[in-house]
Protein backbone atom coordinates (compact mmCIF):
# COMPACT_ATOMS: atom_id res chain seq x y z
CA UNK A 1 0.00 0.00 0.00
CA UNK A 2 1.25 3.73 -1.01
CA UNK A 3 2.62 5.66 1.67
CA UNK A 4 0.07 8.40 2.58
CA UNK A 5 1.33 11.90 3.20
CA UNK A 6 -1.28 13.82 5.58
CA UNK A 7 -2.62 16.80 3.97
CA UNK A 8 -1.54 19.82 5.82
CA UNK A 9 -2.35 22.36 3.02
CA UNK A 10 -5.78 23.84 4.86
CA UNK A 11 -4.11 24.36 8.29
CA UNK A 12 -4.94 27.61 9.51
CA UNK A 13 -3.09 30.71 9.99
CA UNK A 14 0.41 30.02 12.31
CA UNK A 15 -0.36 30.28 15.87
CA UNK A 16 -4.25 28.76 15.54
CA UNK A 17 -4.41 25.31 16.51
CA UNK A 18 -6.19 23.03 13.99
CA UNK A 19 -8.12 19.94 15.14
CA UNK A 20 -7.87 16.54 12.94
CA UNK A 21 -7.46 12.89 13.26
CA UNK A 22 -4.25 11.38 13.25
CA UNK A 23 -2.39 10.75 10.40
CA UNK A 24 -2.52 7.01 10.48
CA UNK A 25 -6.27 6.81 10.70
CA UNK A 26 -6.30 9.03 7.13
CA UNK A 27 -3.98 6.68 5.32
CA UNK A 28 -5.64 3.50 6.64
CA UNK A 29 -8.90 5.40 5.10
CA UNK A 30 -7.49 6.23 1.36
CA UNK A 31 -6.60 2.73 1.23
CA UNK A 32 -9.71 1.18 1.90
CA UNK A 33 -11.11 3.85 -0.55
CA UNK A 34 -8.52 2.71 -3.22
CA UNK A 35 -10.00 -0.98 -3.29
CA UNK A 36 -13.17 -2.45 -5.12
CA UNK A 37 -16.64 -2.38 -3.13
CA UNK A 38 -16.21 -5.97 -2.94
CA UNK A 39 -12.93 -6.18 -1.11
CA UNK A 40 -13.97 -3.47 1.36
CA UNK A 41 -15.37 -5.66 4.84
CA UNK A 42 -18.04 -4.87 6.61
CA UNK A 43 -17.84 -2.75 9.23
CA UNK A 44 -17.59 -4.25 12.78
CA UNK A 45 -18.51 -2.42 16.62
CA UNK A 46 -14.91 -2.35 17.81
CA UNK A 47 -14.96 -2.44 22.10
CA UNK A 48 -15.47 0.87 23.34
CA UNK A 49 -11.23 1.06 23.66
CA UNK A 50 -10.86 0.73 20.26
CA UNK A 51 -13.18 3.00 19.63
CA UNK A 52 -12.08 5.56 21.78
CA UNK A 53 -8.84 5.01 20.51
CA UNK A 54 -9.88 4.71 16.61
CA UNK A 55 -11.30 8.57 16.49
CA UNK A 56 -9.14 9.74 19.39
CA UNK A 57 -8.62 13.58 18.48
CA UNK A 58 -5.29 15.35 18.67
CA UNK A 59 -4.68 18.88 18.93
CA UNK A 60 -1.53 20.14 16.67
CA UNK A 61 0.00 23.37 16.53
CA UNK A 62 1.80 24.87 13.53
CA UNK A 63 5.24 24.21 13.48
CA UNK A 64 5.02 21.23 15.99
CA UNK A 65 6.10 17.77 14.63
CA UNK A 66 3.97 16.43 11.28
CA UNK A 67 3.19 12.96 12.36
CA UNK A 68 2.37 11.01 15.47
CA UNK A 69 3.26 7.47 16.07
CA UNK A 70 0.43 5.05 16.16
CA UNK A 71 0.29 4.18 19.89
CA UNK A 72 -0.07 0.44 21.36
CA UNK A 73 -3.34 -0.55 22.29
CA UNK A 74 -1.70 -2.25 25.53
CA UNK A 75 0.61 0.92 26.97
CA UNK A 76 -0.56 3.11 29.50
CA UNK A 77 -0.45 6.50 28.71
CA UNK A 78 2.90 7.89 30.03
CA UNK A 79 1.31 11.08 31.80
CA UNK A 80 -2.03 11.95 33.47
CA UNK A 81 -3.24 15.20 31.26
CA UNK A 82 -3.44 18.56 33.07
CA UNK A 83 -7.04 19.29 33.08
CA UNK A 84 -7.60 15.81 35.21
CA UNK A 85 -4.70 16.63 37.46
CA UNK A 86 -6.11 19.73 38.50
CA UNK A 87 -8.87 17.55 40.52
CA UNK A 88 -7.64 15.39 43.28
CA UNK A 89 -9.23 12.10 43.18
CA UNK A 90 -10.52 10.77 46.50
CA UNK A 91 -8.15 8.19 46.82
CA UNK A 92 -5.58 10.87 46.73
CA UNK A 93 -7.78 12.71 49.40
CA UNK A 94 -7.60 9.81 51.80
CA UNK A 95 -4.02 9.09 50.94
CA UNK A 96 -2.87 12.42 51.84
CA UNK A 97 -4.81 12.37 55.02
CA UNK A 98 -2.83 12.01 57.98
CA UNK A 99 -4.18 8.51 59.58
CA UNK A 100 -4.65 9.33 63.44
CA UNK A 101 -2.27 6.60 65.88
CA UNK A 102 -5.11 4.49 67.06
CA UNK A 103 -2.22 2.57 69.48
CA UNK A 104 -1.46 5.89 71.32
CA UNK A 105 -5.08 7.26 71.11
CA UNK A 106 -7.40 5.17 70.87
CA UNK A 107 -9.70 7.60 71.83
CA UNK A 108 -9.49 9.59 69.39
CA UNK A 109 -13.10 9.62 67.84
CA UNK A 110 -14.86 9.14 71.37
CA UNK A 111 -15.30 11.87 73.72
CA UNK A 112 -13.50 10.88 77.22
CA UNK A 113 -16.56 10.53 80.11
CA UNK A 114 -16.00 11.60 83.51
CA UNK A 115 -16.07 9.17 86.33
CA UNK A 116 -19.12 8.56 87.97
CA UNK A 117 -18.96 10.48 91.42
CA UNK A 118 -20.18 8.14 94.37
CA UNK A 119 -21.07 9.62 97.26
CA UNK A 120 -21.59 13.66 98.75
CA UNK A 121 -23.18 16.29 96.86
CA UNK A 122 -21.51 15.34 93.44
CA UNK A 123 -23.47 11.90 93.78
CA UNK A 124 -26.79 12.75 94.60
CA UNK A 125 -26.74 15.36 91.94
CA UNK A 126 -25.51 12.91 89.24
CA UNK A 127 -28.34 10.13 90.36
CA UNK A 128 -31.57 12.57 90.49
CA UNK A 129 -30.45 14.28 87.04
CA UNK A 130 -29.63 10.45 85.68
CA UNK A 131 -26.28 11.32 85.06
CA UNK A 132 -27.08 14.67 82.92
CA UNK A 133 -25.08 16.70 85.20
CA UNK A 134 -21.73 15.21 85.96
CA UNK A 135 -19.65 17.05 88.32
CA UNK A 136 -16.82 13.61 88.27
CA UNK A 137 -15.73 12.31 91.72
CA UNK A 138 -14.30 14.79 94.24
CA UNK A 139 -11.46 15.01 96.02
CA UNK A 140 -12.30 12.29 98.43
CA UNK A 141 -13.10 9.78 95.69
CA UNK A 142 -10.15 10.52 93.91
CA UNK A 143 -7.73 9.99 96.83
CA UNK A 144 -9.51 6.37 97.53
CA UNK A 145 -9.41 5.46 93.71
CA UNK A 146 -5.63 5.88 93.79
CA UNK A 147 -5.01 3.96 97.24
CA UNK A 148 -6.93 0.86 95.47
CA UNK A 149 -4.53 1.54 91.81
CA UNK A 150 -1.37 1.37 94.68
CA UNK A 151 -2.92 -1.50 96.02
CA UNK A 152 -3.61 -3.18 93.13
CA UNK A 153 -0.23 -2.63 91.34
CA UNK A 154 0.93 -6.12 89.23
CA UNK A 155 4.47 -7.41 91.00
CA UNK A 156 7.07 -9.75 89.36
CA UNK A 157 7.87 -12.12 92.00
CA UNK A 158 6.78 -12.61 95.40
CA UNK A 159 7.01 -10.57 98.08
CA UNK A 160 6.27 -10.98 102.25
CA UNK A 161 5.82 -8.82 104.77
CA UNK A 162 6.17 -9.49 108.54
CA UNK A 163 4.04 -7.91 110.92
CA UNK A 164 5.66 -7.37 114.76
CA UNK A 165 5.70 -6.10 118.46
CA UNK A 166 7.65 -5.90 121.48
CA UNK A 167 4.29 -5.95 123.21
CA UNK A 168 1.13 -7.76 123.06
CA UNK A 169 -2.30 -6.74 122.44
CA UNK A 170 -1.79 -3.29 120.51
CA UNK A 171 -3.57 -4.76 117.45
CA UNK A 172 -0.88 -6.30 115.81
CA UNK A 173 -3.24 -9.71 114.63
CA UNK A 174 -5.67 -7.42 113.64
CA UNK A 175 -3.87 -5.16 111.65
CA UNK A 176 -2.43 -8.16 109.93
CA UNK A 177 -5.69 -9.48 109.22
CA UNK A 178 -7.45 -6.05 108.40
CA UNK A 179 -4.68 -5.55 105.77
CA UNK A 180 -5.11 -8.66 104.52
CA UNK A 181 -8.50 -8.53 103.53
CA UNK A 182 -7.77 -5.36 102.33
CA UNK A 183 -5.01 -6.78 99.68
CA UNK A 184 -7.26 -9.59 98.84
CA UNK A 185 -10.18 -7.09 97.83
CA UNK A 186 -8.22 -4.98 95.83
CA UNK A 187 -5.65 -7.69 94.19
CA UNK A 188 -5.80 -9.41 91.41
CA UNK A 189 -3.90 -12.39 92.81
CA UNK A 190 -4.80 -14.06 96.29
CA UNK A 191 -2.51 -13.09 98.98
CA UNK A 192 -1.50 -15.39 102.01
CA UNK A 193 -1.38 -14.85 105.31
CA UNK A 194 1.04 -16.64 107.77
CA UNK A 195 0.50 -17.51 111.66
CA UNK A 196 4.09 -17.97 112.89
CA UNK A 197 2.90 -16.42 116.45
CA UNK A 198 5.28 -18.85 118.40
CA UNK A 199 2.24 -18.45 122.07
CA UNK A 200 -0.71 -20.01 119.92
CA UNK A 201 -1.94 -17.28 117.66
CA UNK A 202 -4.96 -16.82 116.85
CA UNK A 203 -4.80 -14.91 113.62
CA UNK A 204 -7.25 -17.38 111.56
CA UNK A 205 -9.84 -17.21 114.41
CA UNK A 206 -9.97 -13.50 113.74
CA UNK A 207 -10.58 -14.14 109.91
CA UNK A 208 -13.14 -16.63 110.12
CA UNK A 209 -14.28 -16.69 113.48
CA UNK A 210 -13.62 -19.20 116.12
CA UNK A 211 -16.85 -21.40 115.94
CA UNK A 212 -16.14 -21.52 112.28
CA UNK A 213 -12.34 -22.39 112.45
CA UNK A 214 -13.39 -25.29 115.11
CA UNK A 215 -15.95 -26.44 112.51
CA UNK A 216 -13.79 -26.84 109.75
CA UNK A 217 -10.44 -28.72 109.80
CA UNK A 218 -7.99 -27.39 111.80
CA UNK A 219 -4.82 -28.07 110.28
CA UNK A 220 -1.80 -25.70 111.14
CA UNK A 221 1.62 -24.87 110.51
CA UNK A 222 2.95 -27.76 112.27
CA UNK A 223 0.98 -30.51 109.67
CA UNK A 224 2.20 -28.25 106.47
CA UNK A 225 5.60 -28.93 107.70
CA UNK A 226 5.20 -32.42 107.82
CA UNK A 227 4.10 -32.92 104.11
CA UNK A 228 5.59 -29.88 102.78
CA UNK A 229 8.10 -31.93 100.70
CA UNK A 230 5.57 -33.83 98.90
CA UNK A 231 3.16 -30.13 97.96
CA UNK A 232 3.90 -29.80 94.28
CA UNK A 233 0.46 -27.85 93.22
CA UNK A 234 -1.23 -25.23 94.42
CA UNK A 235 -4.60 -27.64 94.88
CA UNK A 236 -2.64 -29.69 97.73
CA UNK A 237 -1.38 -26.52 99.37
CA UNK A 238 -4.91 -25.74 99.82
CA UNK A 239 -5.87 -28.52 101.98
CA UNK A 240 -3.49 -27.03 104.59
CA UNK A 241 -4.83 -23.91 104.60
CA UNK A 242 -8.21 -21.72 105.36
CA UNK A 243 -10.28 -19.19 103.02
CA UNK A 244 -11.38 -15.68 104.43
CA UNK A 245 -13.10 -14.83 101.06
CA UNK A 246 -9.84 -14.44 98.59
CA UNK A 247 -7.48 -14.23 102.02
CA UNK A 248 -5.69 -17.24 102.09
CA UNK A 249 -3.96 -18.69 105.58
CA UNK A 250 -2.01 -20.44 107.78
CA UNK A 251 -3.05 -21.35 111.20
CA UNK A 252 -0.82 -21.33 113.97
CA UNK A 253 0.52 -24.28 116.13
CA UNK A 254 -1.99 -24.46 119.28
CA UNK A 255 -0.29 -26.93 121.24
CA UNK A 256 1.72 -25.21 123.83
CA UNK A 257 3.78 -27.61 123.61
CA UNK A 258 4.27 -27.64 119.93
CA UNK A 259 3.75 -23.65 119.39
CA UNK A 260 7.39 -22.83 120.37
CA UNK A 261 8.99 -25.04 118.21
CA UNK A 262 9.31 -22.99 114.77
CA UNK A 263 12.65 -22.66 114.16
CA UNK A 264 14.03 -20.61 111.50
CA UNK A 265 14.95 -23.33 108.59
CA UNK A 266 11.24 -24.81 108.99
CA UNK A 267 9.96 -21.13 108.64
CA UNK A 268 11.76 -20.60 105.02
CA UNK A 269 10.78 -23.74 104.61
CA UNK A 270 7.42 -22.46 104.46
CA UNK A 271 8.11 -19.29 103.33
CA UNK A 272 9.91 -21.34 99.93
CA UNK A 273 7.07 -22.74 99.15
CA UNK A 274 4.57 -19.70 99.54
CA UNK A 275 6.25 -17.93 97.20
CA UNK A 276 5.91 -20.61 94.65
CA UNK A 277 2.34 -19.70 94.35
CA UNK A 278 1.32 -16.06 95.96
CA UNK A 279 2.76 -12.82 95.29
CA UNK A 280 2.14 -11.23 98.56
CA UNK A 281 2.27 -12.82 101.67
CA UNK A 282 1.85 -10.90 105.54
CA UNK A 283 3.45 -13.02 108.30
CA UNK A 284 1.95 -12.85 111.78
CA UNK A 285 5.29 -12.71 114.10
CA UNK A 286 4.10 -12.09 117.13
CA UNK A 287 5.56 -10.97 120.18
CA UNK A 288 9.17 -9.96 120.47
CA UNK A 289 11.76 -9.97 117.67
CA UNK A 290 14.32 -13.13 119.28
CA UNK A 291 12.03 -15.79 119.08
CA UNK A 292 13.61 -19.05 117.22
CA UNK A 293 11.59 -18.17 113.77
CA UNK A 294 12.46 -14.68 113.66
CA UNK A 295 16.09 -14.62 112.36
CA UNK A 296 14.15 -16.76 109.61
CA UNK A 297 11.49 -13.85 108.83
CA UNK A 298 13.93 -11.27 108.94
CA UNK A 299 16.25 -12.84 106.62
CA UNK A 300 13.07 -13.22 103.83
CA UNK A 301 10.81 -10.26 104.58
CA UNK A 302 10.86 -7.41 102.32
CA UNK A 303 9.74 -4.84 104.34
CA UNK A 304 7.84 -4.45 108.38
CA UNK A 305 4.62 -3.19 110.34
CA UNK A 306 5.35 -1.75 113.47
CA UNK A 307 2.32 -2.23 115.83
CA UNK A 308 2.21 0.33 118.39
CA UNK A 309 -0.84 1.85 120.41
CA UNK A 310 -1.38 5.25 121.73
CA UNK A 311 0.07 4.73 125.19
CA UNK A 312 3.39 5.74 126.31
CA UNK A 313 5.10 1.97 126.98
CA UNK A 314 3.53 1.02 123.53
CA UNK A 315 5.68 4.31 121.79
CA UNK A 316 8.29 3.00 123.37
CA UNK A 317 8.87 -0.13 122.51
CA UNK A 318 7.91 0.92 118.94
CA UNK A 319 10.98 2.66 118.88
CA UNK A 320 12.92 -0.23 120.85
CA UNK A 321 12.00 -2.77 118.10
CA UNK A 322 13.71 -0.14 115.86
CA UNK A 323 16.72 0.15 117.38
CA UNK A 324 17.00 -2.98 117.90
CA UNK A 325 16.55 -4.26 113.93
CA UNK A 326 18.99 -1.18 113.01
CA UNK A 327 21.74 -2.69 115.39
CA UNK A 328 21.68 -6.00 114.11
CA UNK A 329 22.07 -5.60 110.66
CA UNK A 330 18.61 -5.06 109.23
CA UNK A 331 18.85 -1.11 109.53
CA UNK A 332 17.16 -1.07 105.87
CA UNK A 333 14.06 -3.02 106.87
CA UNK A 334 13.82 -0.35 110.61
CA UNK A 335 14.10 2.81 107.97
CA UNK A 336 11.88 1.39 105.68
CA UNK A 337 9.14 -0.04 108.47
CA UNK A 338 5.83 1.26 108.02
CA UNK A 339 4.78 2.08 112.08
CA UNK A 340 1.07 1.26 112.78
CA UNK A 341 -0.88 2.85 115.90
CA UNK A 342 -4.17 1.60 116.35
CA UNK A 343 -6.24 3.49 119.37
CA UNK A 344 -7.36 -0.12 120.60
CA UNK A 345 -8.00 1.02 123.74
CA UNK A 346 -9.55 5.13 123.26
CA UNK A 347 -6.85 6.26 125.71
CA UNK A 348 -7.74 9.65 127.47
CA UNK A 349 -7.22 13.07 126.44
CA UNK A 350 -4.34 13.08 128.72
CA UNK A 351 -2.39 11.52 126.13
CA UNK A 352 -1.02 13.56 123.61
CA UNK A 353 -1.17 11.78 120.71
CA UNK A 354 0.63 14.14 118.51
CA UNK A 355 3.49 13.91 119.99
CA UNK A 356 3.92 10.52 119.99
CA UNK A 357 2.58 10.17 116.32
CA UNK A 358 5.58 12.94 115.57
CA UNK A 359 7.81 11.26 117.93
CA UNK A 360 7.89 8.24 116.05
CA UNK A 361 6.92 9.38 112.37
CA UNK A 362 10.56 10.38 112.00
CA UNK A 363 12.53 6.87 112.66
CA UNK A 364 10.13 5.42 110.12
CA UNK A 365 9.18 5.30 106.04
CA UNK A 366 5.14 6.39 107.18
CA UNK A 367 3.34 6.18 110.00
CA UNK A 368 -0.30 5.62 109.90
CA UNK A 369 -2.89 5.47 112.80
CA UNK A 370 -6.31 3.76 113.01
CA UNK A 371 -8.85 5.12 115.06
CA UNK A 372 -10.64 3.36 117.88
CA UNK A 373 -13.21 0.63 116.07
CA UNK A 374 -15.30 -2.10 118.21
CA UNK A 375 -14.60 -4.19 115.42
CA UNK A 376 -11.23 -4.41 116.48
CA UNK A 377 -10.85 -3.60 120.03
CA UNK A 378 -13.18 -6.28 120.95
CA UNK A 379 -10.48 -8.57 119.99
CA UNK A 380 -12.97 -11.31 118.07
CA UNK A 381 -14.10 -11.67 114.28
CA UNK A 382 -12.45 -9.10 111.94
CA UNK A 383 -14.31 -7.94 109.15
CA UNK A 384 -14.52 -5.28 106.59
CA UNK A 385 -17.85 -4.66 106.62
CA UNK A 386 -18.26 -3.63 110.26
CA UNK A 387 -15.75 -1.31 110.08
CA UNK A 388 -15.78 2.44 110.20
CA UNK A 389 -15.35 4.31 107.04
CA UNK A 390 -12.27 5.74 108.67
CA UNK A 391 -10.60 2.46 109.63
CA UNK A 392 -11.14 0.87 106.37
CA UNK A 393 -9.27 3.64 105.14
CA UNK A 394 -6.59 3.28 107.05
CA UNK A 395 -6.13 -0.37 106.44
CA UNK A 396 -6.35 0.52 102.82
CA UNK A 397 -3.27 3.00 103.51
CA UNK A 398 -1.25 0.62 105.08
CA UNK A 399 -2.01 -1.80 101.80
CA UNK A 400 -0.38 1.00 99.78
CA UNK A 401 2.65 1.83 101.74
CA UNK A 402 3.26 -2.39 101.90
CA UNK A 403 3.05 -2.41 97.67
CA UNK A 404 4.91 0.42 97.46
CA UNK A 405 7.75 -0.82 99.22
CA UNK A 406 7.94 -3.99 96.80
CA UNK A 407 10.88 -3.04 94.42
Amino acid sequence: MPAVTPDLSSQPESGAPLTRRSSWAEAAAAADAAKPASQVPAPTRAPASAQQSAARTITIVPGAAAAEAPPTPSAAPTETPAFRRARPTVADNIAESPMPDFISSPGSFVKEQKPRPVGGIRGALYNMTGGAWNLGPGQKQRQEEELGRRISRQLHGSYNTAVLSLKGGIGKTSTTVGVGLTLAEYRGDAPCAIDANPDSGDLVERALGEGIYQQSSPRTISDLLEKVESIDSLTSLSRYMHHAGRLHLIAGEQDPEVSDSLTAEEYLRIRKLISAYYSVALTDCGTGVTHNAMSGILQSTDNLVIAAGYAVSGAKRARSTLQWLASHGYEDLARNAIVVITDKDEVSSRVDKDAIEEHLAGICRELIAVPHDRGVADGDLVTLDVLKPETRRAYKQIAAAIVDGYR
